[in-house]
């Protein structure tokens, strides 16, 4: 096991969606922003200058040889995730990266491998499990108030029509760790095997991009050990429906509920009250007060690139991502310092992750069970 880093210094790969994190990373009291890469390197000194960063490199290799850098946070595309990932852990980097961990269950492994091999750390950078709505329902659920889980539900539903590269056509699942990670990551549970179904078709041109037609991917997950089980859906193309990340839980005392609308607030219900005062409309408190001062104010909008439409779609459209932009930061940077359990880890986001590499695999079966790996459980 690697020892605990003090301050560690970090680079951020990647600076359209990882740019948001700079700022973050500079204001945190135990991390350094110790560098920058982006290939580009108009945007690569663009991005130095604005948020005077001096050490700049255009090539990754180059940057896993500086001896001066303990980790890597890595926010390049989809594709480039899994080989960055491997890359950086072999060359003695820790890693945080973000969604989704890998595209195939070979890299997942590879990836869980190389850091049991290590002692090297590693956490996906999952958005929502770190959300205001989450940690709302998380802290409900931790002092008991939600009573006995009985039952969990997550959609990720969004409009990629004009998203470049290597968007159109992909097939729903691949990208759903939105909506697994709060099923699972409530509990902190494990899904032990899955089953998903199809349903309606995409534009006939964008069929054969993974040879995948389908509009919309439902899914049942099993957890392990347990006699949970959650539903997941998940849309990108072809479905009139306003962007929406939902997490929806319920238990024996209280259930949380997703507005229809973003921007409403969440329903809570209570069980055995009288029938008209179950549900109550709940405002759903920030979470900045877990975080140091230093960093807290940015789970509120807006602080992150300043002018107006400067801040990346996936921030926007995404509605700020709940606020967990700083949280990632904090819970990266005190894992690194030896200190709490960095959420998801390798063997979490692998099982996290695979739940949609293999639920797409269900659907192509019309939906029969798929096992998840004994490797991606860590009970």
């Amino acid at each position: 096991m690697n020892t605990p880093i003090e301050n560690p210094r970090i680079a951020i790969v990647g600076l359209g969606f990882g740019a948001e994190f700079i700022p973050i990373y500079q204001r945190h009291a135990n991390a350094e922003m110790a560098a920058i890469c982006q290939r580009t390197e108009s945007s690569l000194n663009e991005i130095g200058d604005k948020f005077g960063v001096e050490k700049r490199y255009a090539d990754y290799d180059e940057l896993l040889t500086d001896s001066e850098i303990d980790a890597v946070h890595i926010n390049s595309p989809i594709p480039n995730h899994a080989e960055q990932t491997i890359a950086a852990l072999k060359a003695g980097k820790h890693v945080a990266c973000t969604v989704p961990m890998a595209t195939s269950e070979e890299d997942c492994k590879t990836i869980v491998e190389l850091c049991a091999e290590t002692g090297l750390q590693y956490m996906m950078m999952e958005t929502v499990v770190y959300a205001r709505e989450f940690l709302y329902m998380k802290e409900l659920y931790d002092n008991g108030e939600l009573g006995k889980l009985q039952f969990l539900k997550a959609s990720h539903q969004q409009d990629m029509d004009g998203w470049p590269g290597y968007w159109p056509g992909l097939p729903p699942m691949h990208y759903a760790t939105h909506c697994v990670g709060p099923v699972l990551g409530l509990g902190r549970n494990e899904a032990e095997y899955i089953s998903c179904f199809p349903s309606g078709t995409i534009r006939e041109e964008m069929h054969d991009c993974y040879g995948s037609p389908y509009a919309v991917e439902t899914t049942h997950i099993k957890f392990h050990q347990s006699d949970l089980s959650a539903q997941v859906y998940r849309s990108l193309f072809d479905v009139a429906r306003q962007y929406r990340e939902s997490f929806e839980v319920y238990g024996s005392k209280k259930a949380v509920e997703w507005p229809l609308i973003e921007g409403n607030p969440l329903v809570v219900h209570t069980a055995k009250k009288p029938e008209p005062e179950i549900p109550e409309e709940t405002e759903c408190p920030d979470y900045g007060h877990l975080l140091p001062d230093e960093i807290a104010p940015f789970t509120q909008g807006g602080v992150y690139g300043g002018e107006e439409g400067e801040e990346h779609l996936s921030f926007t459209q995404g509605a700020g991502h709940g606020g967990s932009h700083p949280h990632l930061v904090h819970q990266f940077v005190e894992l690194l310092r030896g200190n709490g359990e960095g959420y998801p880890n390798a063997v979490q986001s692998a099982n996290i992750t695979l739940c949609g590499i293999l639920a797409h695999e269900s659907a192509q079966k019309g939906g029969e069970i798929v096992r998840l790996p004994e490797w991606s459980l860590s009970s």
